[in-house]
């Protein structure tokens, strides 16, 4: 099968076409035919700072994808061959960027019907991250009173956080863009409130008649933000972060009683956890949710084939940190 992957990390340059054996599905694994893909900064991280996995001479990345149900293992339960789904898959397996690919069913599930291919591979990762940091990690209830910042509304993670929480509970909702082109972008996707991260937030706030905020979710660049963050975040507040700072002093949280919590998605898989499956709840309530119409897809960019030389445009994207959105990738030949 054709696969894209890499010997040993390195800048882009080390992405190349392969070819490797199909896979075969484990007792609780499907065997999933891809046909679309999307880029996150795990990508691109992973690429520079990890090997191979044990006995694999390549290592493929890629956690989003969607496809059809090949085979499924004797002890899966939630899908049955044919079925088109979505997800994000396990860090520490070979990931999507692969025309086969297997996956744990307790991290599957079934495609938005109302989305095609692309649409729904812009999703995943994303969609599980912020359905984790809101209601996981930060407790947020439909009932929950108060105010949400959201540093980097315009990402990936950022983008389906606004619906989200506009959809799912009663908080007012507060995005940071920096450009033009993202303020629009998170107003379209329903943010209250718009503040740039670029500027003095703690004055754009006071005039919007905010001194502070419950709940943060800093989603990039937590570090540079932490003098801010300090000042922002209200007496017994929750801070939920997913970036990977350098640093991140908790000491001056403490006289506020501050919560500050990790979002990482890939902990539930990676310590097979008693609560695995939620992921696959997560991902069956978004489907829900897309069908209904009360979500839409975050994709803002679809190119194709799915090849080394597409990867390597992607991953350069993404690295620049200004990407709006998904960008996903469809087919291994050609746009189907």
């Amino acid at each position: 099968m054709k696969a894209i992957g890499y010997k040993t990390p390195g800048d882009v340059n080390v992405l190349h076409d392969i070819e490797l054996p199909r896979p075969q599905p484990g007792p609780r694994d499907l065997l999933v035919k891809i046909e679309a893909i999307s880029i996150n900064p795990v990508d691109t991280k992973i690429r520079t700072r990890a090997g191979t996995l044990p006995d694999e001479e390549y290592r493929v990345l890629g956690w989003d994808a969607t496809g059809t149900v090949q085979q499924a293992g004797e002890e899966t339960t939630l899908f049955s061959v044919g079925d088109k789904v979505f997800y994000s898959g396990a860090l520490m397996r070979q990931g999507a960027n692969a025309e086969y690919h297997v996956v744990d069913e307790r991290l599957v599930g079934h495609k938005p019907q109302t989305l095609d291919w692309g649409q729904a591979a812009a999703l995943p990762l994303t969609s599980v991250t912020a359905w984790e940091m809101l209601f996981d990690r930060m407790k947020i209830k439909q009932h929950s009173k108060g105010h949400l910042l959201i540093i980097g509304g315009a990402g990936g993670v950022g983008s389906i956080m606004i619906q989200l929480a506009r959809k799912l509970t009663n908080l007012t909702v507060i995005a940071t863009a920096s450009r033009p082109e993202t303020r629009d972008w998170v107003r379209r996707l329903g943010a209250h409130h718009i503040v740039d991260h670029r500027q003095d937030m703690k004055a754009q706030l006071a005039d919007l008649n905010i001194p502070v905020v419950e709940y943060i979710a800093s989603l990039t660049a937590s570090d540079a933000h932490h003098a801010a963050l300090t000042e922002l975040i209200a007496p017994q507040g929750h801070i939920s972060l997913i970036d990977d700072p350098a640093s991140f002093d908790i000491m001056p949280f403490k006289r506020k009683s501050a919560t500050i919590s990790w979002e990482f998605m890939y902990t539930r898989s990676l310590f097979e956890t008693p609560d695995m499956d939620a992921q696959h709840k997560i991902l069956e309530e978004i489907s829900r949710l897309v069908d209904r119409g009360e979500i839409v897809t975050t994709e803002t960019q679809r190119v194709s084939p799915i090849n080394a030389e597409t990867l390597r445009t992607l991953h350069t994207e993404s690295e620049s940190g200004r990407s709006i959105g998904k960008t996903v990738a469809i087919g291994f030949s050609s746009v189907r």
